[in-house]
């Protein structure tokens, strides 16, 4: 084998390899004297026929083998004697290949950088802890009261309002044709909740018991019955009782519907819940907080394919939300593969580099300190995976059985979780006492970037003269609400952990 360098430029390398043709042809006899072993030919014994037979018989396939095979193992030869640790897979390009010559091809590679953390000492934080205050545990019991109201039978003559319920018959039609899961009998419904499909509810405001309404709607371009996706719908619908919603008390009875032993319980029990947010509202803002750090103190080349690939994923967010939130529709976007605007997709670029920067940066803490994953941990997950899909939990199971990747993908985020957690145990903490509110806002609004790059800003401090500047942005969030059934209940949304 000989290796010729071509490009060495900054992560970028390009090898041109030449596998004579005598190794070749070696490689080849050797196929197929394995091959010879087991064959059966007619008129020969097992192991008996000519070399030259098998090659007339098999030759060409076997060749295709040897050279994929002799491919494989000389670029792995090349990044052992080169030290080279590719970021993502190698791009090779062979030209024709002649019989009896020597093969040639190129191959081009982009390498992880460098990083040394031997070094490394976690940053000095500030730590937002917010107590339970009586405000708070007052605010959740009215919360919990108010998902326990009744609602009781309103005078035939009193028009519903947002907060009201209507006791209601609906069918709807699309084209004048009735179609399976919009239609339903003696369905409460309280209206301003948003329960069914954009309009529905509005309508019905003003309605007294015995009227007829016609509701006309449009269904989500992104509805989950692609039957009924973007299109127009009139529901026809019969109001049988209007319902005013009866004022929930707060007292033993509250906590025994509940399940409770009495209101002092209750309280505890929602303290303790209450503790447990707030712990995970600090631990949220607290990781933001070592990511800005982090991109603050380390800047190095990346590679360009894996922002290339965070830059994709961050379009392809960008998309799915403008169409599911009616901005635009997805012909808007044919034949882009980013914004129009200049400055909003280097804004973009600049999000995808840092995210690659410090998954590389974490991912080498990480071996650096021997943080491992366990299979406990990843089969935990496959099983929130498998919950997630009701009455397909084993296809579930053997889909990650039989795909390493998939597997890889779960493992990520608990490994760069279990890393950001080894990072927070070495920092030096200050702690600072803030209110629920003021907490609760600073995650809100980092989830909010996280779930929109487009409206991600830039913030945290100034970098260092050496560094580059990098928005301090991380990770968007994979899941999107699940969509709407006709008429029924939306679905919360759902939040993944980063990659």
């Amino acid at each position: 084998m000989q290796i010729e360098e071509l490009l060495n430029d900054g992560l970028k390398r390009e090898f041109k390899i030449t596998i004579e043709a005598q190794e070749l042809d070696d490689r080849l006899d050797k196929v197929l004297e394995e091959f010879r072993a087991t064959a059966k030919i007619n008129g020969f014994r097992p192991g008996k026929a000519p070399l030259s037979l098998l090659r007339r018989m098999h030759g060409e396939r076997a060749k295709g083998q040897v050279i994929s095979e002799a491919m494989q193992e000389t670029s792995g030869q090349l990044f052992e004697e080169k030290e080279i640790r590719p970021a993502l897979r190698p791009d090779v390009e062979m030209g024709d290949y002649v019989d009896g010559k020597d093969l040639e091809y190129t191959l081009k590679v982009e390498l992880l950088p460098t990083i040394d953390v031997k070094d490394f000492k976690a940053p000095a934080l500030e730590r937002w802890i917010a107590e339970v205050a009586d405000a708070d545990l007052d605010k959740a019991l009215e919360n919990i009261a108010g998902q326990q109201k009744s609602f009781k039978k309103a005078a035939k003559t009193a028009k519903a309002k947002n907060g009201d319920a209507v006791l209601i018959d609906y069918i709807g039609r699309v084209d004048g044709v009735a179609f399976d899961g919009g239609a339903a009998e003696d369905h409460q419904l309280e209206l301003g909740t948003g329960a069914f499909i954009p309009g529905f509810e509005d309508q019905l405001v003003g309605t007294k018991a015995g009227d007829e309404k016609i509701v006309k709607v449009t269904f989500p371009e992104q509805y989950q019955s692609a039957d009924l996706a973007g299109k127009d719908a009139e529901f026809t619908v019969t109001v049988k009782e209007v319902r005013h919603a009866g004022e929930a008390q707060i007292n033993d009875e509250l906590a025994k519907n509940l399940g409770l032993e009495d209101l002092a319980a209750l309280k505890d029990a929602l303290k303790g819940q209450l503790e447990g947010d707030n712990a995970n509202l600090t631990r949220a803002h607290l990781k933001r907080a070592l990511l800005d750090s982090l991109a603050e103190d380390y800047d190095f080349d990346v590679p360009t394919g894996m922002v290339d690939m965070e830059f994709a994923q961050i379009w392809e967010q960008i998309k799915q939300d403008a169409i599911q939130n009616g901005e635009a529709k997805p012909e808007d976007f044919e034949g882009k593969d980013g914004p129009d605007d200049a400055d909003e997709a280097a804004e973009f670029r600049s999000i995808a580099e840092r995210r690659v920067r410090l998954g590389l940066l974490l991912s080498e803490i990480g071996v650096a300190n021997d943080v491992q994953v366990t299979q406990e941990e990843v089969n935990r997950r496959i099983i929130e995976e498998a919950r997630r899909f009701p009455g397909q939990e084993s296809q579930v199971f053997e889909f990650y059985q039989k795909n390493e990747e998939a597997r890889a993908q779960l493992r990520a985020p608990i490994f760069e979780e279990k890393v950001v957690d080894f990072v927070l145990e070495q920092a030096e903490m200050t702690d600072k006492t803030v209110t629920r509110d003021e907490l609760d806002a600073a995650v809100r609004a980092i989830d909010e970037e996280e779930a929109s790059p487009a409206k991600a800003k830039k913030a945290g401090p100034k970098k260092k003269a050496a560094a580059k500047k990098k928005p301090a942005t991380k990770k968007a969030s994979e899941k999107k609400p699940a969509a709407k059934k006709a008429p029924a209940k939306k679905a919360a949304p759902k939040k993944t952990a980063s990659k």
